[in-house]
C-alpha cells in the first residue's frame, strides 16, 4: 500500500534535506527519479540527487528547508518553501563569506504512491546571488 504524496514530501525535507540522511533518500526516491532545481542541472536517480545535496550542504552550513504550505493529492504535491544556511564553502563560484543567506521557492512532486519519481524546484536564485554579491540579471533572455 502506498503513502500520500504529502507524507513523502515531508520526509524528503525533514529527513533527507535537513538531516542529510542518504539512507532515507535511497528509500523514498525512485531509481528513475528526475530532479530539477534552480541551483543546478537535472539529476537522475537517488545517487544523482545525493550528489547535489552534498554540494549544497558543503556550501551552506546548517542548510534547512522549511515547508510553509503544502497541497497534495494521492500522487502529486506542491510546496511553498523557504531555505537558509550559512555560506561556509564555495557556492555560486563565490568563496565562503560566513554570511547567513535565505531565499524562497516552490517545489512540485510526482510520486508512484511509494516513492518520489519527479521533483521540480523553483527557487529565487536572484536573491541568493544578491546575498552572495554575485549580481543578477536585469532582463529576461529566452
Amino acid at each position: 500500500m502506498g503513502v500520500g504524496a504529502g507524507h513523502l514530501v515531508q520526509r524528503f525535507y525533514h529527513e533527507v534535506w535537513n538531516k542529510a540522511d542518504e539512507t532515507v533518500a535511497r528509500e523514498i526516491l525512485h531509481a528513475g527519479l528526475r530532479f530539477k532545481a534552480s541551483l543546478g542541472p537535472v539529476r537522475t536517480g537517488p545517487e544523482g540527487f545525493i550528489d547535489y545535496m552534498r554540494s549544497i550542504h558543503a556550501g551552506l552550513a546548517g542548510y534547512r528547508c522549511v515547508i510553509d504550505d503544502l497541497i497534495e493529492t494521492d500522487t502529486r504535491a506542491a510546496a511553498r518553501l523557504h531555505f537558509r544556511g550559512t555560506h561556509r564553502g564555495p557556492f555560486f563560484g563565490m568563496p565562503p563569506t560566513g554570511n547567513d543567506i535565505e531565499w524562497i521557492g516552490a517545489a512540485f512532486f510526482t510520486t508512484d504512491g511509494r516513492q518520489i519519481t519527479d521533483i521540480w524546484v523553483l527557487g529565487d536564485v536572484d536573491a541568493v546571488k544578491q546575498q552572495l554579491g554575485v549580481g543578477t540579471t536585469s532582463s529576461f533572455a529566452p
